[in-house]
C-alpha cells in the first residue's frame, strides 16, 4: 500500500506522523511524508520519503510571528501560515497521488489534504492530535483566552466554541480557503471546525482514560491513544552533558516552553529564580538563541533539545506550556506538571492534568518564583499527586496508539 503523509505545524504535530510513517514504514508500505521543509532532516534519519511544504524561511517566519502565542489572536496568525500551505498540498497530491494505490493520512490543519479528497476522491484519514480539535456539546474544550467559571454547563461552552467559529476561526481562514474552492469548482465551506473532520475516517491520538469518548463525536472517529514519537526529534539519546549533570546529583525540575517558542525569555527567567528560590536543580529546554537567561548557575543545564521518554523519568517535575506531546509524556513520565498555559490547547490540557490529579495551572502573570515554587513544593509533596502520577504512569507503561493507529489506517485499504 503507498501512504502520503501531510502534517503541518511545530514538532508537536509533525513527530507523531514521522512516527505513523516510521510504523508504516516497518510493515512494508512505500511512506511518503509532506511537512514544513526545516523536517526534512528528521525524516531522514528515519529513511523515509519527504516532500517539503515552504520553505525554511516560511517556517521561520511563522514561529516568530509576535502574535501567534497571544490567546486570542494567535488564531490569527497561524492560520496565515496554515493557508500559505494550502495550495501546495494540493497541488503535491493531485500529482502524486494514483486512484486504487493507497491512503492519505492529514493532520487537522493539512486543509490541501481535506480540498483534494473533496475534489479528487482520495481516501483520506484525519488525524486529530487532541481533545481541543473535537467538538462536542457534552464536553466541550476549554478555549484560550476566555476563562469561565467551571459552573457554566457544557453547552453553554459548546455556544461559545461555535461563537469562536463565527467571528475568529471562520475570518482568519475561510475568504482563502473558499477562494481556492471556488476555483476548483467546489461549494465554501461554512464551518472549518466540522469541515475538517474527513467522512472516511478520524483517528483520534489521546487515550480514552484522558478523554472519554462522546456520544456526539463524529461516527467515523476512533481513539487509539497516544503516539510517544520523542524518538523521532532532533537527537534519539541524552547529550553526554546532560547525562553527567543529571548523574551528578539529584532529580531536576524540567521547564520546557515548546519547540516553536520565541517569546520564552521572561518564562525561563522566571525557572532559574524558582529553582534558586528552591534549591533545585534545573534543566532548561530551549532550542532558540535568546530564550535562556546567561550566566546560568553550575545546578542549571540549558540544553537545546532531549528526547523526554529518556529524560524526564530522571526528573522531579515537569514545568511547560501545555502542549499535548510534552503532556502525555508527563504522564509517561509519572511526574507532577506545573502548566503555564500560552495558546491554543495549553488551557484545555491543563484543565485535564487538573482533573487526573497529577497536575496543577498558573496563567503566566501569575507564574512568578514565589507563586512556582510554593506549587511545585506542593505538587511533590502531597500523597494523592504522587498516587495519581503512579497511577498514569502505569496506565502509560507499554502503551503506544502508535501501532492501534497504523491498524485503522491499514483497515482502510485492506488490499
Amino acid at each position: 500500500m503507498r501512504v502520503l503523509l501531510v502534517a503541518i505545524g511545530s514538532h508537536g504535530d509533525v513527530l507523531p506522523f514521522l512516527a505513523l510513517a516510521a510504523e508504516l514504514d516497518r510493515r512494508g508500505h512505500a511512506v511518503t511524508l509532506a511537512a514544513p521543509a526545516p523536517f526534512a532532516p528528521m525524516a531522514e534519519r528515519a529513511g523515509l520519503g519527504f516532500h517539503p511544504l515552504g520553505t525554511r524561511a516560511d517556517y521561520a517566519d511563522f514561529a516568530a510571528e509576535p502574535e501567534l502565542w497571544h490567546p486570542r489572536r494567535g488564531v490569527k496568525a497561524a492560520f496565515r501560515y496554515v493557508s500559505l500551505l494550502t495550495e501546495p498540498t494540493y497541488a503535491w497530491l493531485a500529482q502524486t497521488w494514483r486512484p486504487g494505490e493507497g491512503i492519505v493520512v492529514g493532520s487537522t490543519l493539512s486543509l490541501g489534504a481535506r480540498v483534494a479528497q473533496d475534489k479528487l476522491g482520495l481516501p483520506l484519514a484525519t488525524v486529530h492530535l487532541m481533545p481541543f480539535l473535537v467538538e462536542s456539546r457534552h464536553a466541550p474544550p476549554i478555549l484560550p483566552g476566555f476563562p469561565l467559571p467551571g459552573f457554566l454547563p457544557p453547552r453553554f461552552r459548546h455556544w461559545l466554541g461555535r461563537g469562536a467559529d463565527t467571528y475568529v476561526i471562520g475570518p482568519a481562514v475561510l475568504p482563502e480557503l473558499n477562494a481556492f474552492r471556488a476555483r476548483l469548482g467546489l461549494p465554501p465551506v461554512r464551518r472549518l471546525r466540522h469541515w475538517w473532520n474527513s467522512p472516511l475516517r478520524v483517528l483520534l491520538t489521546f487515550a480514552d482514560w484522558f478523554v472519554p469518548p462522546q456520544p456526539d463525536w463524529p461516527a467515523q472517529a476512533v481513539q487509539v491513544g497516544f503516539p510517544l514519537a520523542d524518538r523521532f526529534g532532533d537527537a534519539d539519546d541524552l547529550s553526554p552533558d546532560l547525562a553527567a549533570f543529571l548523574d551528578a546529583g539529584e532529580a531536576p525540575l524540567a521547564f520546557t516552553y515548546g519547540s516553536a517558542m520565541r517569546q520564552g525569555r521572561k518564562f525561563f527567567e522566571t525557572a532559574v529564580r524558582t529553582c534558586r528560590r528552591m534549591g533545585r536543580r534545573g534543566v532548561l529546554l530551549a532550542p532558540q538563541d535568546g530564550q535562556v537567561p546567561p550566566g546560568l548557575p553550575a545546578d542549571i543545564l540549558h540544553v537545546s533539545y532531549a528526547p523526554f521518554s529518556r529524560l524526564l523519568p530522571r526528573c522531579a517535575s515537569l514545568i511547560h506550556h501545555g502542549g499535548i506531546g510534552t503532556v502525555a509524556q508527563g504522564l509517561a513520565a509519572g511526574i507532577p506538571q506545573l502548566v503555564v498555559p500560552v495558546a491554543f490547547d495549553h488551557f484545555d490540557e491543563a484543565q485535564r492534568l487538573r482533573h487526573l490529579g497529577v497536575g496543577s495551572a498558573l496563567s503566566q502573570r501569575r507564574f512568578t518564583p514565589r507563586r512556582a515554587a510554593a506549587e511545585i513544593r506542593r505538587l511533590l509533596t502531597a500523597p494523592q499527586v504522587a498516587g495519581a502520577c503512579a497511577a498514569v504512569r502505569a496506565r502509560m507503561a507499554g502503551s503506544d496508539g502508535v501501532p492501534a493507529a497504523c491498524d485503522a489506517l491499514e483497515s482502510l485499504h485492506p488490499a
